[in-house]
C-alpha cells in the first residue's frame, strides 16, 4: 500500500514509538506530583520544552504543549480574542483557513466580534494591500496559516509580519501545522507573535500540540483547573507523547531542507504528469515561492472526489478529498472555491501529500494509477 496522505497524519518514527514507549514504561508519575517520581517526570517535559525552543530559537517559557494542532488554534485565537476585547472587538482572518481557524471565527462573531475573511487570489494567495485596507484601529488580531492543507499555498507571512509591525496593537497568529518541518520559519524577524503546531503531522504521536506565545504577551486560558503549562492549559500532562513528539519536531527539522528538495521534484513530476491528463484541474503550482513541496491538489470536475479516492485504494494507492477534518461532509471545498468561484471544481478535489519514504518510482505508479482511474471512470462522469 502506498501511503500518500500524510497532510492528514504520518507513520511516527520508529525511534519516536521506542521513546513513546520507554518514556510510558518509566516515567508513567504524574509530573505535577512533588515527589521524586513526579519531579522526574517533569524535567522530562521541561527538557522537551527546551528542545522546541532552541529548535526556533526562542525561550523554553514561550512555547505551551496542547493535546494537537485543533487546541493551539483554539488557545491563541480564543485566547486572544477574551484577553484584549476591552482593546477592540475586530479580527482577521482569510477564507481559506483551516476548520480549526476557520469555524473559531465563525464562533467568535456569534459572541460579538466583527471577523474579515479576506479572500485569495487564483492560486490561493492572500493580497497584502487587501489586508492592509482591512485593518482598523480595533484590529487585535490577525491569523493566517503558513501553508494552506489542501492546495499547499504558501501566505506571504513575513510580509504580514512586516506590515504588522505598524499596527502594533494587533497581534499575529499564525497556524504552522502543515509547514513545520517542510519549510523555514523564523518567529522573530516575520514579527509573529503566536503559532500552532501538531506533532502527529512530523512523524510524532496524535495527541500533541505546540503553541508559542511571544515572551511578554499574556492571552486567557482555554481549560482551566490547573496550573500546568503556566496556567494556560490545565489538565495533567501526557509526558510520553510529549517528550516523544519534541524527538520527532527534531528530526522534521533538521532533515527538513533535504526533504524539501526532494519534495519539490516529486511535486513537480506528479503536476506534469498530471497535468497531461485532460479532464483534471491542478490546483497546486510547481512555483516554489507560493506552493509548499509536499502536497499536489488537482479536480476532476464532474467526478465525486471519493469515488475516485476508492478506486485509487483498491490500486493500493492511499490518498484524500480534502481536510481530514471536513473529508466525511459532501460540501464543496471552502478553498478550492475561495481560489476559483467554481463549484464543480471545489466539489471533486483530491489531495496528494508526501513524505520522506516516497521516490520517483512511487510518483511514476501512482501518476500511471491515476491515470487509469480516470479513464476507467470518465464514462460515469454524467451519472454522478
Amino acid at each position: 500500500m502506498h501511503y500518500f496522505d500524510h497532510c492528514a497524519s504520518t507513520p511516527p518514527r520508529e525511534e519516536v514509538i521506542q521513546t513513546l514507549a520507554e518514556v510510558m514504561r518509566i516515567h508513567y508519575a504524574n509530573p505535577s506530583s512533588i515527589h521524586q517520581a513526579g519531579a522526574e517526570a517533569g524535567q522530562l517535559i521541561e527538557r522537551s520544552r527546551g528542545l522546541i525552543a532552541k529548535l526556533f530559537k526562542t525561550k523554553p517559557e514561550e512555547w505551551v504543549f496542547t493535546s494537537g494542532g485543533t487546541e493551539s488554534n483554539n488557545l491563541a485565537i480564543r485566547g486572544v480574542a477574551k484577553q484584549f476585547a476591552s482593546r477592540g472587538k475586530h479580527l482577521i482572518t482569510t477564507m481559506v483557513e483551516h476548520a480549526s481557524v476557520y469555524e473559531t471565527f465563525q464562533q467568535l462573531e456569534q459572541d460579538g466580534y466583527n471577523v474579515t475573511y479576506l479572500p485569495v487570489d487564483e492560486r490561493g494567495v492572500v493580497s497584502i494591500e487587501a489586508l492592509k485596507a482591512a485593518l482598523t484601529d480595533e484590529t487585535i488580531l490577525v491569523s493566517i496559516m503558513h501553508v494552506n492543507n489542501e492546495n499547499g499555498a504558501i501566505q506571504p507571512i513575513a510580509e504580514i509580519g512586516r506590515l504588522l509591525k505598524e499596527y502594533p496593537k494587533t497581534l499575529f497568529h499564525v497556524d504552522a501545522v502543515q509547514s513545520i518541518g517542510k519549510l523555514p520559519i523564523e518567529l522573530t524577524s516575520w514579527g509573529i507573535d503566536l503559532l500552532s503546531g501538531s506533532a502527529h503531522k512530523v512523524r510524532g504521536p496524535k495527541g500533541v500540540g505546540i503553541v508559542y506565545i511571544r515572551s511578554g504577551l499574556s492571552i486567557a486560558p482555554l481549560l482551566t483547573g490547573g496550573e500546568q503549562e503556566r496556567a494556560l492549559r490545565a489538565g495533567t500532562s501526557n509526558t510520553p507523547a510529549i517528550v516523544a513528539s519534541a524527538k520527532a519536531f527534531r528530526m522534521a527539522m533538521e532533515a527538513a531542507e533535504n526533504h524539501n528538495k526532494q519534495w519539490t521534484l516529486l511535486r513537480n513530476q506528479l503536476i506534469d504528469r498530471l497535468s497531461q491528463i485532460p479532464e483534471l484541474i491542478v490546483n497546486s503550482s510547481k512555483d516554489s515561492r507560493h506552493s509548499a513541496p509536499h502536497i499536489v491538489h488537482f479536480s476532476y470536475p464532474g467526478m465525486k472526489p471519493e469515488v475516485m479516492v476508492h478506486a485509487l485504494e483498491k490500486l493500493g494507492f492511499v490518498v484524500s478529498t480534502k481536510s481530514a477534518c471536513s473529508s466525511k461532509d459532501d460540501k464543496p471545498s471552502r478553498v478550492i472555491l475561495a481560489m476559483s468561484g467554481d463549484a464543480r471544481r471545489a466539489a471533486s478535489g483530491i489531495r496528494i501529500s508526501f513524505g520522506d519514504e516516497h521516490t520517483a518510482s512511487d510518483v511514476e505508479q501512482l501518476a500511471d494509477a491515476i491515470g487509469r482511474t480516470v479513464a476507467d471512470l470518465k464514462p460515469m462522469e454524467r451519472r454522478i
